[in-house]
């Protein structure tokens, strides 16, 4: 199968200094394994890099992922070499560090200019033997180690030397040093969306975490926490593209926006505290472009369902930018149903309305064997009512962009176990980035204790990963005017594994105020906590397709109102 083939970056942009890389990317998405028929260029994977002077190069596409080319695609680029060499600059280097005894410690430089660029270390003045890349790494340090620390860069147009990094080697120790164990896996996103890497996407981290003693929140690294005391150290953090140090990187968390079109982009943070450093192991980033991007297809909440005040309500947004029409949904409330699954104390009888602002669109009591349910059902990849008799109830509804919720509570009178599920029933091959979406779902409910928590599951379907914002407010819903918060809300997001386990991937109490969450969660509509720290709870992640539940709960044992919120981040 023979597909159309482009360049990243485009051919008419491949004006620059030598070496400059390319990658390719098929019609189809997936990127492209090609081979230099002729011209100044070599092969590394994916990537094509032009050398030498100006020229042409003859490019042939051989095989990508499953898709096999029949018949082999020639591209012939012409590419000019740049005459004019800048000289490097520096624009970041790394902060003055401690370390104790026996740990290790990078140090790094970022620098601009033509390249190549060369670096040599020195300390104290005196140049360092094979201390040559963009980052040293003193290991095993020592009392001698203790010292001034600069780097010079240099290319053909001339050199610049940083100013001076100090380095104190401390002969006992106060905590521990950061470790990180394993690595994340590879994210394959879409062009144009946004990609969130963070520390706590490794598995496991141990270290001093930096929680400054005035606040409550707790900062979690792979669902371990570290809590606020008046010995912690300061941690912090550097992101690298490629080994070349990002300015102003130093968050645990790195945002890329408006992801354009690469292959196997590489990412690591360094993890420092006084007792030493840890460099990740490498994310590889791949940005594609594709027809069915990764989106949201379902969210399911499990709750406890009473009278008045505490039933189940369930909240959705349809839309997306760019897009237009309306969008297919199913909505079911389960009570008897979940029996199957070895529930005790269902609800007997649940009604389901579904409201829009302006009042009520549909409701269901009993969806009485409904043959499209059934389809539906089987088409979303929903589990099957248990008769056609049983009084779960379901709705079928076309809808357009817009705010709705669904409500579910006993419709005689009666409480129990019940579940709230919202599916994108757009067919297969058809929910295309043009098509209205699941945006937004959220749910609110009474958090007790034990098996009482707020249990929320949702999915995420297309071919590319998804960023999302998970937000678990207690405090924040009293400028609701919402009585009986929860007054400390913990966060956590586990993965559902195929052989029916889960696996937790991150924790959160307490926000902390960060500016990053409160950025995001403006681009996404949410309403606001405010700037200050509270003790609401947000996770903001990047996603592969795949499903997940994010459990809410109080974080000392407290119970009260909640509300869960997922949001889409394009």
């Amino acid at each position: 199968m023979s597909q159309d083939i482009t360049l990243v970056p485009p051919a008419d942009q491949l004006i620059s200094s030598a070496p400059f890389q390319v990658q390719a990317i098929a019609s189809s998405g997936l990127p492209v394994a090609l081979s230099v028929v002729s011209g100044p260029a070599t092969v590394s994977g994916m990537t094509v890099t032009l050398t030498g002077t100006p020229g042409t190069v003859t490019l042939q596409a051989s095989q990508a992922g499953n898709v096999t080319y029949a018949a082999a695609q020639s591209l012939s680029v012409t590419f000019n070499v740049s005459a004019t060499v800048t000289a490097p600059s520096i624009t970041s280097v790394s902060p003055s560090a401690s370390v104790t005894a026996g740990g290790n410690q990078t140090l790094w430089i970022a620098a601009a200019g033509t390249p190549p660029l060369s670096y040599q270390w020195a300390f104290n003045s005196s140049p360092i033997s094979g201390a040559t890349s963009a980052t040293y790494v003193v290991t095993d340090a020592q009392t001698a180690n203790s010292g001034s620390y600069t780097a010079t860069v240099s290319n053909s147009a001339g050199s610049v030397t940083s100013a001076a990094v100090s380095l104190t080697v401390n002969s006992s120790s106060s905590g521990s040093a950061p470790a990180v164990t394993s690595a994340p896996v590879s994210i394959t996103g879409e062009s144009g969306g946004t990609i969130v890497l963070t520390v706590n996407g490794y598995s496991a981290f141990t270290g001093t975490l930096s929680v400054p003693p005035s606040s409550r929140s707790t900062l979690s690294v792979g669902g371990k926490s570290g809590s606020a005391s008046a010995s912690v150290d300061t941690i912090t953090y550097q992101w690298f593209l490629n080994g070349t140090a990002i300015p102003g990187a130093n968050s645990p968390i790195y945002v890329i926006s408006n992801a354009t079109p690469a292959v196997g982009s590489q990412y690591t943070c360094l993890i420092s505290n006084n007792e030493g450093s840890v460099m990740t192991a490498p994310q590889t980033v791949n940005v594609i472009a594709t027809p069915f991007p990764g989106r949201l297809i379902n969210l399911s909440c499990r709750a406890q369902v009473e009278n008045g005040a505490n039933e189940l309500i369930t909240g959705f947004v349809i839309g997306g930018s760019g897009t237009s029409g309306s969008e297919p949904v199913l909505i079911r409330a389960s009570g008897p149903s979940l029996t199957q699954f070895n529930v005790t104390g269902v609800l007997p009888d649940p009604e389901l309305v579904l409201n829009a602002p302006s009042g009520v669109l549909a409701s269901n009591k009993g969806w009485a064997g409904n043959t499209q349910i059934v389809a539906t059902d089987s088409a979303v990849g929903a589990f099957a009512f248990i008769s056609s008799s049983s009084l779960d109830s379901a709705l079928i509804e076309t809808l357009p962009g817009g705010q709705y919720t669904a409500q579910v509570s006993g419709a005689s009178g009666d409480s129990g176990i019940a579940l709230a599920e919202v599916y994108d029933a757009t067919p297969s091959g058809v929910a295309t980035a043009s098509l209205p979406r699941l945006i937004n779902i959220s749910a609110r409910i009474q958090v007790g204790s034990a098996g009482d928590i707020l249990i929320a599951g949702f999915s995420i379907g297309g071919t590319t990963a998804k960023t999302v914002l998970i937000r678990a407010s207690g405090p924040a819903l009293t400028q609701l005017s919402v009585p009986g918060v929860l007054p400390d809300p913990k966060l956590q997001l586990f993965q559902s594994n195929s052989n029916g386990t889960s696996t937790l991937l991150e924790t959160n109490i307490g926000w902390g105020g960060s500016s990053q969450i409160t950025t995001i969660a403006n681009q996404a509509g949410a309403f606001s906590w405010g700037t200050s720290a509270t003790p609401d709870s947000a996770i903001i992640v990047t996603l592969q397709p795949g499903n997940y539940t994010a459990e809410v709960s109080g974080a000392s044992g407290d119970t009260g109102v909640a509300l869960v919120e997922v949001y889409e981040i394009q």
